[in-house]
């Protein structure tokens, strides 16, 4: 019957109706797509006529569904057909109408990939390639049929190269013939054939290639653009047989290095493509290459040009990348470089590498940097670069090293700083802010006699400081070392001071000059001098504070004009807030308090959750005002009116967290200090009552919750223990009231006893404890939470009295156990962070606490063992000795939630700060990670979290483990469906007889008897038996990951995996940023990158990361596998969701989009990226698509 369909469907393709042939040939297309798909040879060879004559139908859709119909034909017909198939192709290619020529190439290029056998491949392939070679060869045949052969003969020797080495020889013999062609496109389409087949070919047939386009390059009569076209093949070559074409540059560089050097002022395109070749070549060449003096020339390319010249910039790119390349592949020479080429770029990219590594070689460097800035002949590229290397090296080096060159070495920059070129000027002054450093690096060390030194550089700096007519980069850089200088020299300057502190003043009033005029007195305050201010004190004060406003008025002195309003800058307030800081921390005494009531004023308009950092610098300012011994009650009274009713607002914010929740609580305290008519009582309302639900915006955050909470008990213990007695007092009264409502008011009760109970001993309040219990009986979650973190903290307070408490109510209190660990954790991780106090925590009962945790490892909930974890790993902060063996025995528990937990408590035991943990846990920390081999997925999840941890937090601990972990976590990123997992199905159809009668075979199991496997050890013999059929199977211990849960009407898949999954991949990222050169990313790439980048959502967006980060770091791994990544991320940023998709899939797939553009911009920097034909058609792609396009372009510009 399908034969008979298969015939009608035949005949209807023949028929002149195009609708008719259109249809049947869809028919045709889904008949050969089917699996059962057979046809006998008669059939195959109608079929194939059939479809080749509709290649040449004149309607271009059937056509093109005619060459549809190839793939799927070509794996379902004898090799005889297939090569019938193409030696018709091949024909209508070479010698039929120039309309069908197109077709014809289409459907060869077609049906090249879909030869998947070999069998098939070596009889068809080698008789194509030779029709095309005899194609390209023969005389009389256009470029456009040339062009065209050349691109099928591309992919057919990238595919099967290896499998045509016998004809090898004439194949290159005649494609070298074409580099001589004198139309371009051939010459470049050959270049692109030879470097497919190179990574096939001997090392002979290597060899002659470059032999011949070395020999062509040596014909001094060669035209320019066939030199061009012999410089690309070698650039070409190099890259697709890598590490091979190392014996051949010794013969290629020196040819190469002579074109790079003879080529003519207006031959800039050769250059740089005999540059991109020296990059290339660098991670293929051997030592031989760096021994025999090719590096130098590389750099000249370099230091010819000017950034004037715009039309050298392509070269100079390519040499910056070629030096770039010579210092990641031959680090060991650089110290040669150095005497060859005397390259300061080289040596300043050295020292921000090596900090402090060329401190035995000052001595030498000191010689090359007079040279540089002395002599006449210098050009200024050369000066600025010897005075960027001059002062990374003075920034990353011992002051005490330059001492003895520090006259040597003055000099040249002094005279630098009167350079005329403003670049120069600008570059010599600020390292005239790092020799003021070198100089007196310490102001009690007298070693080394700076006097000499200290006029010299003050009259070079003052020169140009007080000089208007100047670039701005100039005056900016002269006012920031004058201040350096007078904040260093000032005790040697006081004559001088005078003069020069009202040209900063100046300074200050220029919008130009002005933030880093404000920025320039607050070095001078933090200075430990003291300088004498006295003359300007004032007047930088007042203006000062006029810079705290929005906007300031702009004052015209000699007309008396007003001009209009200006507005402060984001950047200048937060300057200006701290100078003023420093200011009254150094000069307080002599600034009068008026001067305070209106900086509070001024300040008071800058408290404000829009911005929090601004916020925190004002409040600070606001504490140093009022802490101020000099402060009248006036100062008091203006913050208690300006300040405070600010900060009340500020309280109630849910963004209030960081610097700025550290310092609201001080600043209250301190107006309840300093404010005579502002009582605790009335402080104490207003934060209760700001607690309150509004009509406008109703409930509080809960996070508002907890900074009033901070505020109320800071205020509590600053007004004394009867005040402090009776608030405690009304906070119980209020949760005693009525545990069944939830109101703000018992949510805030709580959390303020929970403050004050971590500051405060409340063991004299009785009952306590019982008291804030019963809110776990509370219905609302909210208020149980609150319980929780309340209780903990007032245990803190007496742990004596109140964690026995605790853990009996643990081991009492089923019911409340998740509410009462959470309690246990806030005393842990109170005592972990606290090192006062942790004496008292170990005396305590911490045996009880371990086997009380320990026992809650297998707790079927999952939020409870995730709460025993971070106790258990916070406790190792604290005991680690005891801890850390505890935790690694138990990585050997039957248990899996057990195994998890431990895994998870030493994720929570590594922290960033340096603790006593760290050296103990670094022998035994490969006892835990390697848990990511174990067969239960929550255990190797855990595992590859403490892995990321470990790679943010202290990566030193895990850099040696990664050789043996990295294949491990890679593992982790792949999906693992249903297919791989089928063990657990197989032992569920295994009767109980069944088994045991398996089980007793001395020959599966010698080690159970028949005799012991009664109905109490089946499931232990169920267990062994799902282990041996594993075994027999090859799956291994791993457990289904994909699975299809049947619901009735509709089935539904889950992903056990994916979470897994996505923190492998997150744990590659942070890998990335710590311990890069650990890892080998080519081998992470492909396959498993590329298997994220085509995953589901929440993988793909951390793939992308990690992508872009790879481009960044590694563009040549990236570079090299680029091919292969263009297909997920094309078809990522094409995908649309469903029509009747809610609003919330249609943001994720936009977020999707956007993120995979990132990637794909990132891709796009990479060097020579233009070359992947496959990213190049995407970004074709993206660029005529206008929504887009819209958006790579928005992404570019961020």
């Amino acid at each position: 019957m399908a034969n008979l369909a298969i015939h009608s469907i035949l005949e209807k393709m023949t028929g002149k109706d195009k609708d008719y042939r259109y249809m049947a040939t869809s028919d045709l297309l889904n008949e050969l797509s089917k699996e059962g798909f057979k046809a006998d040879a008669d059939l195959e060879f109608k079929i194939s006529n059939t479809i080749i004559r509709q290649l040449d139908d004149a309607a271009g859709d059937v056509s093109g569904l005619a060459v549809k119909c190839l793939a799927p034909l070509v794996k379902k017909v004898s090799e005889a057909r297939v090569s019938e198939m193409m030696n018709k192709l091949c024909d209508k290619l070479l010698n039929g109408k120039d309309q069908h020529r197109d077709i014809a190439s289409i459907a060869l290029k077609t049906i090249v990939p879909e030869l998947t056998t070999t069998a098939v491949a070596q009889r068809v392939i080698v008789s194509l390639s030779l029709q095309l070679i005899k194609g390209l060869t023969s005389a009389g045949m256009s470029t456009e049929i040339k062009c065209e052969c050349l691109d099928i003969l591309c992919d057919v020797f990238h595919k099967f190269g290896n499998l045509m080495a016998t004809d090898h020889e004439f194949l290159i013999g005649a494609l070298l013939s074409q580099l001589s062609s004198n139309q371009a496109s051939i010459r470049k389409k050959s270049i692109s054939c030879i470097a497919s087949i190179a990574p096939s070919l001997s090392d002979d047939l290597l060899a002659l290639v470059t032999g011949e386009v070395v020999r062509l390059l040596k014909n001094k009569s060669l035209k320019p653009e066939m030199s061009r076209t012999n410089i690309q093949m070698i650039g070409a070559l190099s890259r697709a047989v890598g590490y091979r074409f190392g014996p051949h540059l010794g013969d290629t560089v020196p040819v190469l290095i002579n074109y790079c050097t003879s080529a003519s002022e207006n031959d800039e395109e050769l250059r740089e493509y005999g540059l991109q070749v020296f990059y290339m070549s660098m991670y293929s060449a051997d030592s031989s290459f760096s021994n025999n003096g090719y590096l130098s020339p590389l750099f000249e390319s370099a230091n010819e040009y000017t950034d004037d010249e715009d039309i050298s910039w392509k070269v100079r790119r390519a040499a910056a990348k070629c030096s770039a390349a010579i210092i990641v592949s031959r680090p060991e020479m650089l110290s040669k470089l150095y005497g060859e080429v005397g390259a300061f770029s080289v040596l300043k990219e050295l020292v921000v590498v090596l900090p402090d590594c060329l401190a035995d070689h000052i001595g030498s460097l000191v010689s090359g940097i007079q040279k540089a800035l002395s002599d006449k002949s210098s050009t200024s590229n050369l000066k600025i670069e010897a005075l960027i290397f001059t002062r990374l090296v003075m920034a990353s080096h011992s002051p005490s090293v330059f001492h003895p060159y520090i006259k040597a070495l003055s000099s040249p920059v002094l005279s630098a700083v009167g350079e005329r070129y403003y670049k120069v000027t600008a570059e010599a002054l600020r390292v005239c802010g790092e020799l003021v450093r070198v100089v007196r690096p310490d102001f009690k060390a007298y070693g080394f006699d700076y006097k000499p030194y200290v006029h010299p550089i003050y009259n070079a700096i003052l020169t140009r400081l007080a000089n208007q007519d100047q670039d701005q980069e100039v005056k900016e850089c002269a006012i920031s070392c004058m201040g350096l200088v007078i904040s260093t020299f000032g005790d040697n300057l006081r004559a001088e001071l005078p003069s020069c502190l009202p040209v900063l003043v100046d300074r200050m009033g220029n919008e130009i000059t002005r933030l880093t005029a404000v920025k320039a007195f607050a070095v001078i305050a933090a200075s430990l001098l003291k300088v004498d201010l006295s003359c300007v004190l004032e007047h930088v004060i007042a203006e000062l504070t006029t810079f705290l406003r929005k906007y300031y008025l702009k004052i015209k002195c000699i007309l008396i004009w007003f001009a209009p309003p200006v507005k402060a800058n984001r950047a200048l307030r937060q300057a200006t807030l701290g100078t003023l800081n420093s200011l009254i921390v150094a000069y307080g005494d002599r600034i009068c308090s008026s001067a305070y009531e209106v900086i509070i004023v001024e300040l008071s308009t800058l408290i404000s959750d829009s911005d929090l950092h601004m916020t925190a610098l004002a409040l600070e300012l606001c504490c140093t005002l009022m802490a101020d011994r000099k402060s009248s009650p006036n100062v008091g009274s203006t913050v208690r009116n300006k300040v405070l009713p600010q900060a009340l607002t500020l309280v109630r914010s849910s963004l209030l967290q960081g610097q700025t929740l550290l310092v609201l609580p001080r600043t209250l305290d301190l107006v309840l200090v300093h404010s005579a008519n502002t009582s605790f009582e009335a402080l104490l309302e207003s934060l209760l009552s700001s607690a309150k639900p509004s009509p406008q915006t109703g409930g509080l955050a809960k996070q508002a919750l907890y900074s009033i909470a901070q505020c109320l008990a800071v205020l509590c213990l600053a007004a004394g223990d009867q005040k402090c007695a009776s608030t405690v007092n009304m906070l119980t009264n209020i949760l005693e009231d009525d545990i069944s409502t939830n109101s703000a008011k018992q949510h805030l009760a709580l959390l303020c006893l929970g403050e004050i109970g971590r500051m405060k001993d409340l063991s004299s309040h009785a009952h306590i404890e019982n008291i804030v219990i019963e809110s776990f009986q509370s219905p609302f979650e909210e208020i149980k939470s609150a319980a929780s973190y309340a209780l903990g903290n007032i245990a803190v307070g007496n742990l004596s009295k109140y964690l026995p408490f605790i853990l009996d109510q643990i081991d009492n209190q089923q019911k409340k156990q998740y509410l009462l660990l959470h309690s246990l954790k806030e005393v842990i991780a109170r005592q972990s962070v606290v090192k006062a106090g942790q004496a008292e925590f170990q005396d305590t009962s911490v045996e009880k606490i371990l086997k009380l945790l320990f026992n809650h490892c297998e707790s079927e909930e999952e939020g409870v063992r995730n709460v025993v974890a971070e106790c258990l790993g916070k406790i190792a902060l604290i005991e680690p000795t005891k801890l850390v063996p505890a935790l690694k025995v138990r990585t050997t528990s039957p248990t899996a939630f057990t195994r998890a937990t431990v895994v998870i408590a030493v994720k929570y035991s590594i922290v960033e700060r340096p603790e006593k943990i760290d050296e103990i846990i670094y022998p035994e920390i490969s006892s835990f990670l390697m848990l990511i081999k174990d067969h239960d997925r929550h255990v190797r999840r855990a595992a590859v979290l403490a892995l990321s941890t470990a790679a943010h937090n202290k990566p030193n601990l895990i850099k040696g483990l990664l050789p043996e972990l990295l294949p491990l976590l890679y593992d982790q990123t792949i999906v693992k469906g249903e297919n791989e997992f089928c063990s657990s199905s197989l032992v569920g159809s295994v009767g109980d007889e069944e088994l045991v009668g398996h089980l007793s075979r001395d020959s599966l199991s010698p080690q159970l008897e028949h005799s012991q496997l009664d109905l109490a050890g089946l499931e232990q013999a169920r267990s062994f038996f799902r282990e041996l059929k594993e075994k027999e199977l090859g799956l291994g211990d791993k457990q289904e990951l994909i699975r299809t849960v049947d619901l009735g009407p509709f089935k539904h898949t889950v992903d056990d995996g994916l979470e897994l999954r996505k923190a492998a991949f997150e744990c590659v990222d942070t890998l990335l940023d710590s311990c890069l050169d650990q890892m080998n990313p080519s081998s992470f790439i492909v396959p498993y990158l590329r298997s994220g980048l085509d995953d589901h959502y929440d993988v793909k967006m951390p793939c992308h990361l990690i992508l872009s980060k790879l481009a960044d770091k590694c563009p040549a791994a990236v570079f090299a596998v680029m091919d292969s990544l263009v297909d997920p991320l094309q078809k990522t940023i094409n995908f649309k969701p469903k029509p009747d998709a809610v609003k919330q899939e249609v943001d994720r797939n936009e977020d999707m989009i956007r993120s995979a553009l990132r990637a794909i911009a990132s891709l796009n920097r990479i060097s020579g990226g233009g070359c992947s034909l496959k990213f190049k058609s995407l970004m074709n792609e993206i660029t005529k698509s206008p929504i887009i396009s819209e958006k790579y372009n928005s992404i570019c510009n961020e």
